[in-house]
């Protein structure tokens, strides 16, 4: 493995950041489409419970010595809040104008472990500070489409609720860092129990009281006349829920070996580059243009990852 700070483990680092990126992109774009047809709180948790029970195994399998408890909880603490993240985002999106909660929430969720890498690491050297920037540029720029002027039709506490995800998810990051250094594998599945024991609980108390339409993803953002009852429920929402699940999965995983190899500032911005993948995949399967605000952001992301592999 590179020597974290060296050249070679920067390059590994990105490079596993895309990776995740990639799979996490493709993950909301397949949640988004499920959640057209289905419940996206059902999809989610199935998800999530295949995943678990697949990362069981493949522990089992590979006789993979247990985590020590502070890891484990960290994992699975990670899990569990990561979880309740997800519904606040929901629930703020069905609030008011979802193009700039989303981009509050996508901005947050990179720059809470930015700043604690920052703390924790030190300042990395100036061309990825500048790609840290510029990193945070292309997130805005992606995720708030422009079709809502800044504030407008938007209630605070959607604002509110939105930056609480965001830093949810960030916190997530965070803590996917400091589970990995007993065990990558292992911080993976104590996430996963804690994400299902958090789904379990949100399903149980939360979901069915839900007004039609509080679900969806980076698809039903951009289509909010696609949302449906939550009473109607189609057969085969756990088909799409595992495809979204394993791909979440496989971003996980690139995140936390990105986070483990190299800095976790860099690991985190460019992992959270994810919303660029979903909007290609939608441009190139549904074909849904990118609007001139979202391209200009695809670029931005691209010297920022330039600069982070130098």
């Amino acid at each position: 493995m590179p020597v974290s700070g060296s050249p070679a483990s920067s390059i590994a680092s990105v490079s596993l950041g895309l990776a995740a990126a990639t799979t996490w992109g493709g993950s909301d774009f397949a949640g988004g489409i499920g959640a057209r047809r289905h419940p996206a709180m059902l999809v989610v948790a199935s998800g999530h419970l295949v995943t678990l029970l697949l990362l069981l195994v493949w522990c089992g399998l590979g006789h993979f010595a247990l985590p020590h408890r502070t890891e484990f909880l960290e994992g699975a603490i990670g899990g569990i809040e990561g979880s309740l993240a997800l519904v606040l985002f929901y629930r703020a999106l069905a609030m008011g104008a979802m193009g700039l909660t989303a981009a509050l929430t996508g901005l947050l969720t990179a720059l809470v472990p930015v700043l604690y890498g920052l703390w924790s690491e030190g300042l990395p050297a100036p061309k990825a500070l500048a790609g840290l920037v510029l990193g945070g540029v292309a997130i805005w720029l992606v995720c708030y489409s422009g079709s809502h002027s800044p504030g407008h039709n938007t209630p605070p506490l959607a604002l509110f609720l939105g930056a609480i995800s965001g830093a949810g998810f960030g916190l997530q990051l965070i803590l996917f860092k400091l589970a990995a250094n007993d065990g990558v594998l292992w911080a993976l599945t104590s996430a996963r129990i804690g994400g299902v024991l958090g789904m379990a609980a949100i399903l149980a108390f939360v979901w069915p009281r839900q007004t039609p339409g509080e679900t969806g993803g980076q698809i039903e953002k951009r289509n909010p006349e696609s949302r449906i009852p939550g009473s109607r429920i189609r057969s085969g929402f756990w088909r799409i829920g595992i495809l979204a699940g394993i791909l979440d999965t496989m971003g996980n995983l690139g995140y936390t070996l990105a986070a483990h190899t190299g800095r976790l500032d860099l690991a985190a911005m460019v992992s959270s580059l994810y919303p660029g993948f979903t909007i290609l995949l939608a441009a190139v399967v549904l074909r849904e243009r990118p609007t001139g605000r979202q391209a200009l952001g695809m670029v931005v992301a691209l010297a920022s990852v330039v600069l982070l592999s130098l």
